[in-house]
């Protein structure tokens, strides 16, 4: 039997990343992280449960990669959905929706993955393959969108995005999409009609602005 070349034992040391990813995002969509233990993510993704720890150092690492994974899966189908032509401004709203969307979606997936990066004590946030391709669309978007420097530019919008799904996730108090959007979409001059708005207006801001808290 001829020995298989790299290129093919590479194509399948991806292929089994990649199911491992999958299972996960899956498992703790259905059942939440704590309750999904590797073995389950190994049965789920059919791999030998020695290949969790050979392709993830960890749980941890595994969920960040997952999500990331999971991330710029959706952004890449929703702006694969966008008419040719579609301008930057429509691209970048687009991008966000999707991200929002996700949150609500998928609350076990967003609201693991935005607890395990955002805890110091359980190890600093790795810039994994898949975070780094995620990063690399959002710059690109952001880019397009005419930023001076995409690369500081994707910091705050990285952030602005984490603050936004933790306001719709926040339990007991989460705050409704449109003025989280229509935050967003104010900070990068976004129109509302663009991308997939909530409702047909975007809420006054006197409705949902904080309180001034010099009043008394």
């Amino acid at each position: 039997m001829t020995p298989r070349g790299e290129s093919v034992n590479e194509e399948m040391r991806q292929r089994s990343r990649r199911r491992l990813m999958r299972a996960t995002v899956e498992l703790v969509d259905q059942h939440g992280y704590s309750a999904t233990t590797l073995a389950d993510i190994a049965e789920q993704a059919g791999l030998a449960r020695g290949l969790v720890s050979y392709y993830f150092e960890g749980k941890r690492l595994l969920m960040q990669a997952a999500t990331h994974r999971f991330m710029h899966l959706e952004l890449t189908a929703a702006l694969a959905e966008l008419p040719t032509g579609a301008s930057a401004q429509c691209r970048l709203a687009t991008a966000i929706d999707a991200v929002l969307q996700l949150a609500l979606d998928h609350p076990r997936v967003m609201r693991s993955h935005l607890a395990l990066i955002l805890d110091p004590d359980v190890g600093d946030f790795v810039q994994d393959p898949e975070q780094r391709q995620l990063g690399a669309i959002l710059r690109d978007l952001l880019a397009g969108w005419g930023a001076e420097d995409p690369i500081a530019e994707h910091a705050v919008l990285r952030s602005a995005l984490m603050g936004g799904c933790i306001g719709l996730l926040l339990p007991g108090a989460q705050t409704p999409l449109p003025p989280i959007r229509a935050d967003l979409f104010a900070r990068y001059s976004l129109p509302w009609e663009l991308g997939r708005p909530p409702q047909p207006q975007a809420p006054s801001r006197p409705h949902w602005a904080p309180p001034d808290s010099t009043a008394r």
